[in-house]
């Protein structure tokens, strides 16, 4: 009856069902947030300065390649205004007054049409020219050439640096120099032309002539140093001359430097007031400033009689010293045909020891140099 009452369940009550018991809001428990470690903060910083030198790198790398462009642009206008320079130069200056052709032309004036050419790139530019003339050099040793090169012009034109710039890096026993003094009584007695043929190149030699056989056409014309009979014979005569030195093989060539009034005004002062310079004024450079007019007269008629095909003139313009060098030293090479040549392998020998002293404690007490600098 018992077990009855207990396992019936459909007469009990339910029971009530337990409450939530109510925390306080002041009893409630906080979770605390996560810390954020100095490790994460770093890692970001890294991140954020990774990307930033990212972005910098690709920046500098494109100004890199925007200055190499710019810097290949500018090599190119360079090159091409050089070459238009050398084309004008060609055109104005070239063959056109002594070549032999007939043309007419209008002389360039340098220092008007383009600007000075600055140190480093005259340098330059020299330097590659006489690398090859060091390889004409071997070409005329080794072939056994024969060649004359005559400089006039003009007192002032640069005729002097421009023979040093030709001569500075090759050897005085190819490049042999010739500049004579006025004729002495006994000279005077001679053939004209004798006391320049006897300094006439022999095979392996190049000669030449700062003045040379046409004083007679120049200065003594304009001076009065010769008669008119004797200018005139010498005009007369001066082509077959040349003639027969070009058909003995000898390679003839004839430079005329042409200095403006100005330029020669203008270094004429220079050579009076710098003390370095007064040793280039000769009895002959005052006088020849004051007679312009009858120099270029006397120019005038010696380019008509002289200026063949045989021997032409080639006409540098030099108001601008360092162009005009460049020009006359690039003509020259153009004007005899070389190859450069294979050179021998050098091998320098070990010095010998036999007999060794010290070769040094033998000089002492001997007269040396004051050690100045």
């Amino acid at each position: 009856m018992i077990d009855e009452i207990i396992n019936d369940k459909s007469e009990r009550p339910p029971e009530p069902a337990p409450k939530t018991q109510m925390i306080p809001k002041t009893e409630r428990r906080r979770i605390p947030a996560r810390p954020i470690r100095p490790v994460d903060l770093l890692q970001k910083r890294a991140k954020t300065a990774d990307e930033a030198l990212k972005e910098a790198k690709e920046a500098a790398n494109e100004a890199k390649r925007q200055r190499a462009l710019a810097k290949l642009r500018l090599k190119r206008a360079k090159k091409e205004a050089r070459e238009a320079r050398r084309g004008l130069a060609r055109v104005h200056s070239g063959n056109a007054l002594g070549g032999g052709n007939g043309h007419k032309n209008q002389l360039l004036k340098n220092g008007d049409d383009h600007p000075s050419l600055k140190g480093k790139e005259y340098e330059k530019e020299l330097r590659k020219l006489q690398g090859e003339l060091c390889c004409l050099q071997d070409w005329v040793k080794a072939k056994g050439l024969r060649a004359i090169v005559i400089f006039e012009g003009r007192d002032a034109a640069g005729k002097g640096g421009t023979i040093r710039a030709i001569t500075e890096r090759v050897s005085p026993r190819i490049f042999r120099l010739v500049a004579l003094p006025a004729p002495s009584d006994r000279e005077k007695t001679m053939m004209y032309t004798q006391r320049y043929t006897q300094h006439f190149p022999a095979g392996g030699e190049i000669v030449i002539f700062d003045r040379s056989w046409y004083n007679r056409a120049g200065v003594e014309r304009v001076m009065g140093f010769c008669t008119e009979d004797q200018y005139e014979r010498f005009l007369e005569v001066c082509p077959e001359f040349e003639k027969y030195i070009v058909e003995a093989g000898i390679i003839l060539i004839k430079f005329w430097l042409e200095v403006s009034d100005k330029e020669q005004k203008r270094r004429f002062e220079a050579r009076i007031e710098d003390p370095l310079r007064q040793w280039k004024l000769s009895p002959m450079d005052l006088p020849s400033r004051s007679k312009w007019f009858e120099y270029s007269r006397a120019r005038d008629r010696m380019l008509e009689a002289t200026d063949t095909k045989r021997a032409p003139w080639y006409i540098v313009v030099s108001d601008d010293k360092k162009r005009a060098r460049l020009n006359c030293i690039a003509q020259l090479l153009k004007l005899i045909p070389h190859k450069k040549l294979p050179r021998e392998k050098v091998d320098l020998p070990k010095r010998s020891m036999k007999g060794a002293y010290d070769d040094q404690a033998s000089l002492k007490g001997r007269n040396f140099i004051p050690q100045v600098y």
